[in-house]
């Protein structure tokens, strides 16, 4: 079910049908496929224009000589409609986060060939002409500008399969970002999985607020218009138009991160009539704290839950809808084996590094940007995930540095979150590991603060004693003002413990 196969048959046949709604712009499909003409005909003018003036950037090679062009802008409404736009043509578009260091923007300009940008960032367009990139960058008004006196290309085709996409990366927020691309047959195997169990269905509205550079919300754009429904987009969640929004909109799915969902839940306890209609939400990253599986349930209890499991580079692997969250269902056609330091497999229940066979797996990750090997010649692949499997359910423990070792047993820190999530008290609390002569590591908790007075050193032991096996209780405690977050509000465990190491954390 590829997207532009959609797009063309629902502006033929439903042309009036709203495809992207957000910042306060609408496109139907028809008015999205006649727009998608003039954005290839800039894109496509652009690139050839390159090298009039110095030299072009040459995309990379995994690309297969396939022009690049990025969009890094606030807007999630003009980075929806510029991936969908080019969906249809011999391209390879990309988005990437404003919010990124410039370090790390114009590292993935350079790495991987990206020949035109749209961006409003003035430091971004001098830090590449420091550097030589013979490139374009546009603000998003000129960009728009051109659209509009430019003559439209021919309209949007079916490509074949094994060309490449989307060019996608891992977070670039603390450690270089690396990219890795995703071919066209690829997508349509992620869409494939996604439309089967996390029912993004024709005609449904879907909100996806936050960034389009997140993996979670382009893919929400993706597989609501490859299967002919509306994506509601927002540059960030409003808490308190949230519910205006859902009724106005007829709202009846959400795709956002767990700490939106947690909003979401506080919107409805005020204006619970607002969501009468909202039939499903929609998470990534499964292990979902149970504290906001079940805040959801009492405030909206005809709204059903799924947190989903998934790696970018890999998508859509399983998903767990009840319970603590914690044992994903893996998805029908997707492979997994948990294995050692050595490539073989762990016995049932034991701690190792998960590693996944899927169609839409992407090839690797593009050389330009990492020696990291993604998927080796067996079609296996890792993103370095720690999990157990346990009577076929699937169960995280992380990425490799989310577990401790100390005194020779591996310890779980999300397993040590999980435990704190409805502690009295505790309105945000992580574990991290800190280094020790004798045991390796210990483990020690760290508890926001956030204004209010946090439990004392006896009681968060006495909570965790009761929940936890001795290994896993935390052998020191710590608050922080404020925990550590991403754009999202991910808290940041790396960065956690980097406080504690120069004397931020207060001991308690």
């Amino acid at each position: 079910m590829p997207i532009t196969s959609a797009m063309l048959r629902i502006a033929e046949h439903h042309p009036e049908h709203l495809a992207i709604a957000g910042d306060g712009q609408r496109l139907t499909y028809g008015e999205l496929v006649e727009r998608s003409r003039r954005t290839a005909a800039v894109i496509d003018t652009l690139q050839n224009a390159l090298g009039e003036t110095g030299t072009p950037p040459s995309p990379a090679p995994e690309t297969g000589g396939i022009p690049i062009s990025a969009i890094s802008v606030d807007s999630a409404f003009a980075a929806a409609r510029f991936v969908a736009a080019l969906a249809g043509y011999r391209a390879v578009s990309a988005t990437i986060d404003p919010r990124w260091p410039l370090e790390h923007r114009v590292g993935v300009v350079l790495a991987t060939g990206i020949g035109v940008i749209v961006s409003d960032s003035a430091d971004l367009a001098a830090a590449l002409a420091a550097q030589g990139w013979g490139g374009t960058i546009l603000t998003l008004a000129a960009f728009e500008e051109r659209e509009r006196t430019v003559d439209p290309a021919p309209p949007p085709e079916v490509r074949d399969g094994r060309e490449a996409f989307l060019l996608l990366f891992s977070s670039g927020t603390t450690s270089r970002p690396k990219a890795f691309l995703k071919t066209r047959q690829q997508y349509r195997e992620n869409v494939a999985v996604s439309s089967a169990h996390l029912e993004p269905l024709p005609g449904v509205a879907t909100l996806a607020p936050g960034p389009v550079s997140y993996s979670l919300t382009l893919y929400a754009v993706i597989e609501c218009l490859a299967t002919g429904g509306s994506v509601h987009v927002a540059d960030a969640f409003d808490p308190f138009g949230v519910a205006a929004r859902v009724r106005d909109e007829a709202i009846t799915r959400v795709v956002a991160v767990p700490a939106v969902v947690q909003t979401l839940t506080d919107a409805a306890r005020r204006e619970p009539d607002a969501f009468d209609r909202l039939e499903l939400v929609v998470t990534g990253g499964a292990n979902l704290p149970a504290a906001i599986r079940d805040g959801l349930a009492r405030a909206l209890p005809q709204t059903r839950l799924i947190s989903y499991y998934g790696a970018a580079e890999i998508g859509f692997i399983g998903d767990s809808r009840d319970g603590d969250g914690t044992a994903i269902t893996i998805y029908p056609g997707i492979d997994a084996s948990v294995r050692d330091e050595s490539g073989r497999e762990v016995p049932e229940g034991s701690a190792g590094t998960l590693w996944i066979r899927a169609a839409a797996c992407s090839d690797g990750y593009l050389a330009g940007t990492t020696d990291d090997v993604l998927r080796g010649a067996d079609g296996w692949a890792t993103v370095h995930d720690q999990a157990r499997l346990v009577a076929g359910k699937l169960h995280l423990l992380g990425r490799a540095g989310d577990v401790a070792v100390t005194g020779g047993h591996k310890v779980s820190l999300p397993e040590v979150d999980r435990a704190f999530a409805a502690a009295p008290g505790v309105g945000a609390a992580i574990a991290v590991a800190l280094p020790h002569a004798s045991l390796g590591s210990i483990v020690a908790l760290v508890v926001e603060a956030n204004g209010e007075a946090v439990p004392d050193r006896e009681a968060l032991a006495a909570w965790a004693s009761e929940r936890l096996a001795p290994q896993f209780v935390p052998r020191r405690w710590f608050s922080l003002p404020q925990l550590p977050r991403t754009v999202g509000g991910k808290v940041r465990r790396g960065e956690t413990a980097e406080r504690i190491a120069d004397g931020s954390a207060v001991r308690l």
